[in-house]
């Protein structure tokens, strides 16, 4: 094998706007683990995006893998996970658990799949110096020879009709986790920027600001911990903004220093046990539940965004109480209608 891991991934810079004209291919951003597959004879390894190895989480995917009629390749795609006809990250996640046993009742219940969008080698080629439009032809006909006797290794979608890639936000709703842009005519350009533009799914959400933390070693709102009520009417922590300037910081002190009063949340609060708690998870201050920020975010799982939220704006004439759960229950994604 003359690819051989750790192989650093080509990456996307974030766009707001995905670019049109000629010389782009469009194609899916799933929302799961990347994965580079290796497989040379009885050998088999999986790379994540940063270089570790996963192989020993996903067990349905190396025997996928090793009973293909290609024995040597380099495939760089997408690790998923359905549940009941939707990608489930959190189900995803938990496959990244220490005992094998349990790794293994996982698959059982709930097999991964593995997207393949780029084809790097095979048969002692390398093809990262070709273009993306030859090795998508390469990969088309790689999987026409090797995915037809496998329900869990697909070929990932593509176009270059800029307009069918913006219906697939439409036609398969919540659980896609953007759009890739490729240059045609680009080679693979392992670990840059250069090639490839993303542009993510992104939502809004009122929520109730709930406490907040001092920047570390500082007296100084570091962030603001937000809430969304349940039917019950409790106060759930769901996530956190911190984007803010200096001056924005001092300001936001002064305000939320004049609320501070117990308990903050009345339902889930911070500190709880959780795959996100860090050595600080349980150092915040509770304020009165009085002010309604929008935020922006990419996902909300698990009970909470999966990532820190992009502050929008103050909401003065929202009433705290319509901040609610609904607000991020999104209907069941169809992404996989893609495939």
């Amino acid at each position: 094998m003359l690819l051989k891991p750790p192989l650093p991934p080509m990456e996307a810079r974030l766009v707001e706007e995905i670019p049109a004209g000629l010389g782009w291919q469009y194609e899916p951003k799933w929302d799961g683990f990347r994965c580079i597959a290796f497989r040379d004879g009885e050998q088999i390894h999986l790379q994540s995006k940063a270089g570790q190895p996963l192989a020993r989480y996903f067990p349905d995917i190396t025997g996928a893998l090793a009973r293909l009629p290609e024995e040597q390749f380099v495939l760089d795609g997408e690790l998923v996970v359905p549940v009941r006809g939707a990608l489930s990250f959190d189900e995803l996640q938990l496959r990244l658990h220490p005992a094998a046993s349990r790794v293994q009742k996982l698959a059982a219940a709930n097999p991964a799949m593995y997207i393949v969008f780029d084809l790097l080698a095979e048969n002692g080629k390398v093809y990262l110096q070709r273009t993306l439009q030859e090795r998508r032809q390469l990969l088309e006909r790689f999987a026409r020879s090797n995915f037809r006797s496998t329900k869990i290794l697909h070929l990932s979608p593509a176009t270059t009709d800029q307009r069918t890639a913006i219906k697939w936000f439409k036609k398969v709703g919540g659980n896609l986790d953007g759009i890739l842009a490729k240059r045609l005519d680009a080679p693979y350009a392992s670990g840059e920027r250069t090639a490839m533009v993303k542009m993510k799914q992104i939502r809004t959400a009122d929520c109730v600001v709930g406490g907040f933390r001092y920047a570390r070693g500082t007296r100084v709102v570091g962030s603001l911990l937000l809430g969304l009520y349940d039917d019950d009417g409790l106060l759930h922590h769901v996530g956190f903004t911190s984007a803010f300037t200096k001056s924005e910081r001092r300001e936001l002190t002064k305000r939320f220093e004049a609320l501070k009063k117990q308990p903050g949340f009345t339902g889930n609060a911070p500190g709880g046990p959780s795959r996100w708690s860090t050595d600080r998870t349980g150092e915040w201050e509770p304020v009165s539940p009085r002010v309604v920020a929008e935020v922006a975010y990419d996902h909300f799982t698990g009970g909470r965004f999966r990532h820190g939220t992009k502050f929008l704006r103050w909401r003065p004439d929202k009433d705290r109480r319509q901040c609610t759960m609904d607000q991020v229950e999104h209907p069941e994604g169809k992404s996989l209608a893609l495939l």
